[in-house]
């Protein structure tokens, strides 16, 4: 059975960083996109950022834009989010997807286009 743990989630102050990871396993990692997706309490499922196969090419939700990075590391079947300048309203439940396809055709991934899901990781902001 397919696998995405994550980890790094915490409680942090405005301003801080954290890296989430996230590790795959049971599935052939490095040939499908990755994404992480957030969801804050009472709202939906927003995408976040997103990374092709081979890392290539990124993607990011505004929202995030300049302040967050996302990479993978294809030897360990893991892919990460370095989040920097965290502020209040990224206070979510982080989640690890995995793409349907090797890249997205757009900008942006859709919850459709994920094949696979993790189970989350909590990040609090606190101001």
């Amino acid at each position: 059975q397919v696998q995405l743990v994550e980890s790094g989630g915490g409680l942090v102050q405005a301003g801080d960083s954290l890296r989430l990871s996230c590790a795959a396993s049971r599935f052939i990692f490095s040939i499908y996109a990755m994404g992480w997706f957030r969801q804050a309490p009472a709202k939906e499922r927003e995408f976040v950022a997103g990374i092709s196969w081979n890392g290539g090419t990124t993607y990011y939700a505004d929202a995030v834009k300049g302040r967050f990075t996302i990479y993978r590391d294809n030897s360990k079947n893991t892919v990460y989010l370095q989040m920097n300048s965290l502020k209040p309203e990224d206070t979510a439940v982080y989640y690890c997807a995995a793409h349907r396809r090797a890249d997205s055709s757009g900008s942006y991934f859709y919850l459709d286009d994920m094949r696979y899901w993790g189970k989350g990781t909590l990040v609090t902001v606190s101001s």
